[in-house]
């Protein structure tokens, strides 16, 4: 694939869900609007040579609703000629948006922005109602769980401990704190208001002094807000099992945030035609869906290694949402991998999940990471609702003075 990444940003995360932090009095499309010109400000005059921008967002209604991209760009005072495109892959819809923007630069003649938002303080999941969530004919039919039963799920049949995941939680949550008070997220671009002053300069959703002791007194979550037929409903499904292990809580799984990212997308030709020169390329894309929701970050992940022709070994680095702990666990022994190189600075546990925007704000933290080590090849991979899943391997390309 000759799809490159000219740059990649993204906002802080703001505290979402129904108490808000410091993004709440944002509109979505305003929150974009801000990166799109900063866009503008890095590459001058880029916004002329951009055809489309496609922006993940999984809660489409109220103000992120009527076509959040082009909203944004509008808001942004882009030229008129620039399209805008919303598209809803749930969880994983910010870098499904990234790879369709790659596939549109690796063959067309012009410049993409792909990216994703979403502000959970504003606009609750399951606000626009879908029927596979709200519907209860629907969703049997579906055998759609409720995302905490589908984690504890994995964890019964993987034989993951909570205290396997209150220890990685913190551990997320560590790597965090020691990742903001270093400045290691270089690919931040700090709100502000139409003057000029600060909204949020840092995500604020991480906490400090997180340890897996302090993890283990919080109560499972499902066994409180779950539902009884879910449960009897997998179980009718996997009848080896006796009972579903309740691992998971507010502190091992992600947080609720706000936030937006934008990734600028090009072909060689391209780039060079318009005297842009790009941080990394997009080697390979893969989408999957699986039946045991949560887990298709595996799935999408090797069939995008086996499109780049690279294997496990191959990847220097691996950014992967934190859906849930035992999910995450699930994915790390699965691939074999080294805790050394998965997410580094923290991930969705500590940092948040804002829907539609999570995907793409990987692809920035990867390479902000792989510019500080000096790697070469790194995997962005996130899993959503309903079995669907996204994966791009990336190749950090060399920068010269």
């Amino acid at each position: 694939m000759q799809a490159l990444i000219v740059d990649a940003i993204r906002t802080p995360r703001g505290r979402g869900g129904s108490k808000g932090g410091s993004l709440t009095g944002i509109r979505a499309a305003d929150l974009l609007a801000g990166l799109f010109a900063e866009m503008s400000r890095r590459y001058p005059g880029v916004e002329s040579a951009v055809e489309d921008a496609i922006i993940g967002c999984a809660s489409q209604v109220g103000d992120q609703g009527g076509n959040v991209a082009k909203t944004a760009l509008i808001r942004a005072h882009w030229p008129e000629t620039v399209s805008g495109l919303s598209v809803n892959r749930f969880c994983a819809s910010g870098l499904s948006a990234v790879n369709v923007g790659a596939a549109q630069a690796h063959v067309n003649d012009a410049c993409y922005a792909a990216g994703g938002v979403e502000l959970m303080s504003r606009t609750p999941m399951f606000a626009d109602k879908g029927a596979l969530f709200v519907d209860p004919e629907v969703a049997a039919s579906a055998s759609a769980v409720h995302p905490i039963l589908a984690a504890d799920l994995v964890a019964t049949l993987h034989d993951i401990s909570r205290e396997d995941c209150d220890a990685y939680a913190a551990l997320s949550q560590q790597r965090a704190e020691a990742a903001r008070s270093r400045g290691a997220y270089a690919s931040i671009v700090p709100v502000r208001t139409a003057d000029g002053t600060v909204v949020l300069e840092q995500d604020e959703t991480i906490r400090t002094g997180v340890t897996a002791e302090k993890l283990s007194a919080i109560d499972a979550s499902f066994p409180i807000i779950g539902k009884p037929e879910e449960s009897a409903r997998l179980l009718a499904a996997y009848p080896d099992i006796a009972q579903i292990r309740h691992v998971h809580h507010a502190g091992n799984a992600p947080a609720m945030a706000d936030g937006a990212a934008l990734v600028l997308l090009a072909n060689p030709d391209t780039a060079r035609k318009h005297g842009l020169r790009p941080r990394a390329r997009i080697l390979a894309t893969a989408e999957a869906n699986v039946a045991i929701t949560q887990t298709g970050a595996v799935d999408a992940t090797l069939k995008a290694l086996a499109r780049a022709k690279l294997e496990v070994k191959d990847i220097d680095l691996w950014e992967v949402r934190d859906s849930f702990a035992a999910v995450t666990l699930h994915y790390i022994r699965t691939l074999g991998l080294n805790i050394d190189a998965f997410n580094v600075n923290g991930s969705s546990i500590a940092l948040g999940h804002p829907l539609g925007a999570t995907g793409a704000m990987l692809v920035g933290t990867l390479l902000d990471e792989m510019d500080a080590r000096d790697l070469r090849y790194g995997v962005v991979a996130i899993a959503g609702a309903a079995g669907v899943a996204s994966a791009s391997v990336i190749e950090r390309l060399p920068q010269t003075a």
